[in-house]
């Protein structure tokens, strides 16, 4: 860690094609947070059902399991603690009951997990192409943000769907984030319409910068991905984008000075008002 008042570290976002084998998926996952690190990241974020893209209800609760009992979670463990780094798993399926939460995870370079974050809004969507979800039929969804410590800023938690919604990123930005996230699954439909603008909205909203790994092309189960993992800076700059929706790993440098000469040229956090709506 800089002992500067802004410092900086190293993001890497590992974009990937999870499909129906959680064991196969581990592995990339593991290979790609090596990799990053190995390039000098000092973060790592995988990106939404990391270990399993699986849209078949029986299928999936077949293959899932509780927290304690999940591969994916214990590799991404032990790679956090060989490499050093902070890993930030976009999420995995894991299994509660008779539900499954939709569960990201903190992991720190001592392999403790540092923050746990359940996804609270739930893709119950029809979209123009005929495609349908229902996730809400499967996924219990979260009640409660969460803002973890990393040696260098404080992280918002968030998980693809999340970020239609701008007032779970301004709370977590008000409770003093200053890099906010969203890993993502995200249709290849929708991503050609909104993910770039998207990201960038959340990011000029709250001067905060912006870090969302992806799953990109075409899946076992039939859905495809948009890719496209995305790191913006609090201005509204894409500074690294994957290409496409092939698996890679892309990187870039975070300047935590920037969120302060942001949010103090257009204080848009501190200038809002309470307000009330009235029908005239």
């Amino acid at each position: 860690m800089a002992e500067d008042e802004h410092p900086r570290f190293v993001a890497a976002c590992v974009q990937m094609r999870s499909g129906r084998d959680p064991l196969a998926n581990r592995d990339m996952a593991v290979a790609g947070v090596h990799e990053a690190a190995g390039l000098g990241a000092d973060y790592v974020q995988t990106p939404e059902m990391t270990s399993l893209v699986e849209r078949d209800r029986a299928r999936l609760f077949e293959t899932v399991g509780p927290q304690e009992n999940d591969p994916t979670l214990a590799s991404l463990r032990e790679v956090a603690r060989k490499d050093r780094v902070f890993v930030h798993v976009g999420s995995l399926a894991i299994r509660t009951g008779d539900r499954i939460a939709n569960r990201a995870f903190l992991i720190d370079p001592d392999g403790e997990i540092r923050a746990a974050y359940d996804k609270v809004h739930l893709y119950d969507v029809d979209l123009p192409n005929g495609e349908s979800w229902r996730e809400s039929a499967t996924y219990t969804g979260g009640d409660c943000a969460v803002v973890a410590s990393l040696p260098w800023a404080e992280i918002g938690i968030a998980i693809c769907y999340d970020i239609r919604f701008p007032a779970l990123y301004r709370a977590l930005a008000e409770a003093g984030a200053t890099v906010l996230t969203a890993p993502a699954c995200f249709t290849r439909q929708t991503g050609e319409a909104h993910w770039h603008l998207l990201q960038r909205a959340r990011a000029i909203e709250t001067g905060s910068f912006m870090i969302s790994a992806a799953q990109g092309g075409r899946h076992e189960d039939g859905r495809e991905t948009y890719g496209h993992s995305l790191i913006v800076d609090p201005w509204g700059r894409v500074l690294a984008e994957a290409e496409g929706d092939a698996p890679g790993i892309i990187l870039a440098e975070i300047d935590l000075a920037q969120v302060a000469e942001v949010r103090g040229r257009i204080p848009a956090l501190r200038n809002a008002r309470p307000f009330t709506v009235r029908h005239a």
